[in-house]
């Protein structure tokens, strides 16, 4: 039998139960750097479980951007537009789940499973020009750099709601 890892963030709408099984976390996106951005970002997806009061469980999906500049050198996490999840969360919630982020949840094995998938993906896809040989190897660097992240980066790593600073400007 194998024993399952686990972390809870006690939020006020109840306790986020987050799981280690490979099924709870997908990537959703990644954008390499382009004209528009200069950055690498990947949006992450993890389901989690909510124990509200009166011990109701209810299966939610929440999602956060990892960001890092060209060189690698920087991070940061952002909210995404919807499902965020940092949303509805105060300051104190949102340094615990960015805790859990850092401390758990880039050390455990379904993060580091969805990665490996996703390199695998991008090497068996098929390449026509030059440009998609140059996006693979970047593609697959920065997932690699991914992979070793410390629990410090993300810990350091500021959390931007991006969309509210685009409407802003």
């Amino acid at each position: 039998m194998d024993i399952l890892d686990a972390k809870v963030v006690n939020t006020k709408y109840g306790l986020e139960t987050y799981l280690d099984v490979s099924e709870s976390v997908e990537i959703k996106e990644i954008h390499m750097p382009s004209s528009e951005n200069q950055s690498h970002k990947i949006k992450f997806g993890i389901k989690y479980f909510l124990l509200r009061e009166g011990k109701y469980y209810d299966s939610q999906k929440g999602y956060f951007w990892l960001c890092m500049n060209h060189d690698f050198s920087s991070f940061m996490l952002s909210e995404t537009e919807t499902e965020s999840l940092f949303a509805v969360k105060s300051e104190e919630e949102r340094e615990a789940t960015k805790t859990l982020l850092a401390e758990w949840f880039i050390q455990t094995n379904a993060y580091k499973e969805v990665i490996n998938e996703c390199i695998h993906q991008i090497k068996t896809e098929n390449i026509r020009t030059e440009e998609d040989i140059e996006d693979r190897v970047d593609a697959i660097q920065f997932l690699e750099k991914l992979k070793v992240l410390t629990a410090k980066e993300i810990e350091n790593a500021s959390i931007e709601n991006l969309y509210a600073l685009q409407q802003i400007g």
